[in-house]
C-alpha cells in the first residue's frame, strides 16, 4: 500500500478545539407553571455577554429521571456554548449552572462538556 494511505503517520498533528458545553433548561417549573420566555432569553444573553456567542435549540428535549422513587418528565431546551477549555471558563459555567438551577427552582440542572479533537 502506498505510504500516503497508511494510518497513523508519525507526522500527523492533532488540534484541540474549544470545549462545547450543553445546558438543558426546563420549559416548566416543577409545579407545572411555564418558565417565562424572557427568563430563557436572559440565560442565553448571559452566556453571550460572557463568551460572545451561544446556540439555543427551541426543539423540545424530553428528559426522564428518578428521585426518591418518583419518576419525573421534563420538557427542556438545549443551550450550547463553545469556549476555550480553561479553569476560568469551567468555573464560570459551573456558577452559571448554580444560578439558573436556583432561579428555575430545580433539584438539578444538566450541564455537560465535551472534548473535541480534530485529527
Amino acid at each position: 500500500m502506498p505510504s500516503r494511505w497508511r494510518r497513523g503517520a508519525p507526522n500527523r498533528k492533532t488540534t484541540r478545539l474549544g470545549t462545547p458545553f450543553e445546558v438543558l433548561l426546563p420549559l416548566q417549573f416543577n409545579d407545572g407553571r411555564d418558565v417565562p420566555d424572557e427568563w430563557l432569553a436572559d440565560a442565553v444573553f448571559e452566556i453571550v455577554e460572557y463568551v460572545g456567542a451561544a446556540s439555543y435549540e427551541r426543539q423540545r428535549v424530553e428528559g426522564h429521571w428518578r428521585n426518591a422513587g418518583v419518576t419525573y418528565r421534563d420538557n427542556l431546551v438545549r443551550l450550547v456554548v463553545d469556549v476555550p477549555d480553561t479553569a476560568k471558563n469551567r468555573q464560570w459555567m459551573k456558577a452559571f449552572k448554580k444560578r439558573w438551577k436556583d432561579k428555575l427552582q430545580q433539584l438539578e440542572l444538566w450541564l455537560v462538556s465535551y472534548v473535541i479533537t480534530v485529527e
